[in-house]
């Protein structure tokens, strides 16, 4: 069996490759405690200068956590086996951040939900023309986690609370307009910056990993016109961090974007929307992401062994029927209260 995570020390450079394709790379417990082991042990070697993690599939970077095996271990009746999950991606989260070597990852397709936690804390993010970013865990009853209520509102709250509510995609120049992403790399150069990095540049004799990588980035692409307008459009109507008023906006805006989104909004979890919005609003007030990781994790916890999202994965990634039926269905009859219970503010 091959390794889902495979790692070497190669120029100076700790080498991180992600290689489970068949799955677009969705982080399992395995994957995790790799990716964490490696990181410890290089954190104080002094042989190593930095870290560059990247995919051996040409389709995705990492499409998120395994939702469909975390659903499958809840409903077995081993929620536990849910909890250990979160609780190490998450703590995997928070150590990239804290990582005190330049951590780099080079980001070539789709990379979703868990695929950002394991990047988007680290000081460089590459980015080539076919990326593509997105965190839709409302989709699937879920919410933005993986330290997303501590990076989301620091994009701007309003399109924090945007991509946050929506799940909505964002190409490689608006990843880059936003501040998710740090360098641009055409997919064709991207090998050469590999073996560049690979050569000798994380330090020592080399030019350094940083150095390196900004010898190959290039201009960052032009965001086209509709995204400068639809920007106009977010701050009006996300601008208010209440959902209600978020929803009034959209319905009260002309023109199909907002009739769209709003249709859209009304088939998500509208307990997922609530507590999202309320995630979101912490995490903009908070000075510290280990707050809002140890928030997601107590409320991550409570979710996973709820309805929604034992129902939302089923109708998106099992039966994908594309109808879930949650509970309650519609936002007057959600009360965040009781999910919010012993959670920092």
């Amino acid at each position: 069996m091959e390794q889902q995570v495979e790692h070497d020390v190669v120029g100076g450079l700790g080498l991180l490759t992600l290689n489970r394709p068949t799955a677009l790379n969705a982080l399992t417990p395995e994957m995790v405690a790799a990716l964490a082991a490696a990181l410890e042990r290089w954190r104080e070697d002094p042989s190593v200068g930095g870290v560059v993690l990247r995919s051996a599939s040409p389709r995705a970077f990492c499409a998120g956590g395994d939702v469909r095996a975390a659903r499958a271990t809840v409903l077995a009746g081993e929620p536990e086996a849910a909890d250990a999950f979160y609780a190490a991606e998450y703590a995997l989260n928070g150590r990239i951040a804290a990582f005190p070597k330049p951590y780099v990852s080079l980001i070539d397709g789709l990379v979703m939900g868990g695929g950002l936690g394991i990047s988007v804390h680290g000081a460089v993010r590459v980015v080539t023309e076919r990326a593509v970013f997105a965190m839709p865990e409302t989709r699937i009853g879920f919410f933005p986690d993986v330290g997303a209520s501590w990076f989301l509102p620091r994009l701007g709250e309003a399109l924090g609370r945007y991509l946050g509510l929506t799940g909505a995609r964002l190409d490689a120049a608006q990843a880059l307009e936003c501040g998710l992403a740090t360098h641009f790399v055409p997919g064709a150069e991207l090998p050469a910056l590999e073996e560049a990095l690979r050569a000798g540049g994380a330090g020592g004799a080399g030019e350094g990993v940083v150095a390196t990588v900004e010898r190959f980035a290039r201009p960052a692409p032009a965001v086209d016109a509709a995204w400068t307008e639809r920007r106009a459009l977010i701050e009006r109507c996300f601008g208010d961090g209440r959902l209600p008023e978020i929803l009034r906006r959209l319905a009260a805006e002309p023109g199909e974007w907002a009739r769209a989104t709003l249709a859209e909004l009304s088939g998500f979890s509208p307990t997922s929307l609530a507590l999202t919005a309320e995630l979101l609003a912490r995490g903009a007030a908070s000075a510290d992401l280990e707050v809002c990781l140890e928030r997601e994790l107590i409320l991550a916890r409570r979710v996973a062994r709820g309805h929604d999202f034992a129902e939302g994965v089923r109708a998106l990634l099992v039966d994908k029927d594309l109808a879930p039926k949650w509970r309650p269905d519609d936002l007057a009859g959600v009360d965040v209260r009781p999910w919010l219970a012993d959670v920092p503010r």
